[in-house]
């Protein structure tokens, strides 16, 4: 009876509970999208104007000033004064060789000059005597003319003794080898106590003064590259600094393995940054252009059709198969495809397809508002 008095109330009240528990488990009905959203891009223009066009290549220095310092004169190495790595100055003296026998060699041969020269002027005295005897007739010319032949005679010896004194001498002072130039001791090869001969090696020397770069070019480069072209080099042991240069030589042929051209540019390095076996970034004009049409290099991309840039045009990109030419600082040459003024897509261009809505995030480079010209 109980449950015969619950069942109409109660039973009304339960089913009230239960409908309010299942409405307010019901999920909202989820929009359907209507579409993938816009990407978000940067865009700029498509410029004209002034465009270089450069070949680029890395290429290695070379000390043109690299000799080995030789004994010019036999002797035992006495002292060294420069090792190596030293810095020298021209002049300086890097050795020195024990050069008494020298020394002696050249006190007996200005002996010998000297009395040569008292020979001659004994012999100028007998001329003059026997040139007045014989113009009173008191002798015969021909005794004249004999005195005065050994008097010819004395002169020749007295020069060919004094260029001996002068070797002589000179070769003493060979006994100090001196530093050929300014620049370093590469190697030292001697020590003392070491006996050497003439044109035995004592230092390698190498000097940074005058640098001579070798740059690789692909053989395709050889028809836009001529003697004289200006060149700009950089390199890491002298940042932000640019060397002028002209190229000074082309060598006929290929080297091998690289199958490159061998460029030549000599350089003055007076002040040293450099070093020889140093690396350099080169870059040749080979031409100017005056009306070139360009854009930044990020903003052509591979497509199947080839290279494209994305047009943008009424919010969305639209493919533009372009001819690409040369490349320099960031920006690319078109040839064909893209007239100069239109609007292309810059940053997020390779995420785009033909036809896809863009919506623009941020200025870019020379653009205004929603990618128009800046004013």
């Amino acid at each position: 009876m109980r449950y015969a008095a619950f069942g109409a109330g109660g039973l009304a009240a339960v089913l009230a509970l239960a409908w309010g528990l299942a409405g307010c488990e019901r999920k909202p009905e989820e929009k359907k999208a209507s579409g993938p959203p816009p990407a978000l891009i940067t865009v700029t223009q498509v410029k004209r104007g002034g465009f270089d066009v450069v070949e680029e290549t890395l290429g290695t220095l070379e000390a043109l000033i690299d000799p080995k310092i030789g004994a010019e004169v036999a002797g035992r190495v006495a002292t060294v004064h420069a090792g190596t790595g030293k810095a020298v100055r021209k002049g300086d003296l890097l050795a020195t060789l024990d050069a008494a026998d020298l020394a002696l060699q050249n006190q007996a041969d200005r002996a010998e000059v000297k009395r040569l020269e008292a020979l001659l002027a004994q012999q100028d005295a007998l001329v003059a005597r026997q040139e007045q005897l014989a113009a009173k007739g008191f002798v015969s010319s021909h005794a004249a003319e004999d005195v005065r032949a050994q008097r010819a005679a004395l002169r020749e010896q007295l020069a060919a003794a004094t260029a001996r004194a002068g070797l002589s001498g000179r070769a003493v002072g060979k006994a100090r080898v001196l530093a050929p130039d300014d620049g370093f001791i590469e190697t030292q090869i001697v020590s003392p106590g070491d006996y050497v001969k003439v044109g035995d090696p004592l230092f390698q020397f190498v000097s940074d003064r005058r640098l001579r770069a070798h740059l690789p070019f692909p053989e395709s480069v050889l028809p836009r590259l001529a003697r004289g072209q200006a060149v700009h080099l950089t390199s890491p042991l002298a940042p932000g600094r640019v060397f002028e240069g002209r190229i000074g030589e082309i060598r006929p042929g290929v080297l091998e393995g690289s199958r490159n051209l061998d460029v030549l540019v000599d350089m003055d390095n007076r002040d040293g940054r450099l070093r020889g076996g140093g690396t350099v970034n080169a870059t040749v004009l080979v031409d100017r252009r005056a009306d070139a049409v360009t854009v930044p290099e990020q903003s052509v991309v591979l497509r199947p059709a080839g290279k494209v840039v994305y047009a943008i045009v009424d919010g969305r990109a639209r493919q533009r198969p372009v001819k690409a030419g040369a490349k320099r600082d960031g920006a690319i040459e078109i040839l064909e495809g893209v007239q100069p003024g239109e609007t292309v897509a810059l940053d997020g261009a390779g995420f785009l397809t033909d036809g896809a809505a863009v919506a623009v995030k941020e200025k870019g480079p020379g653009q205004g508002k929603a990618g128009g010209p800046r004013k």
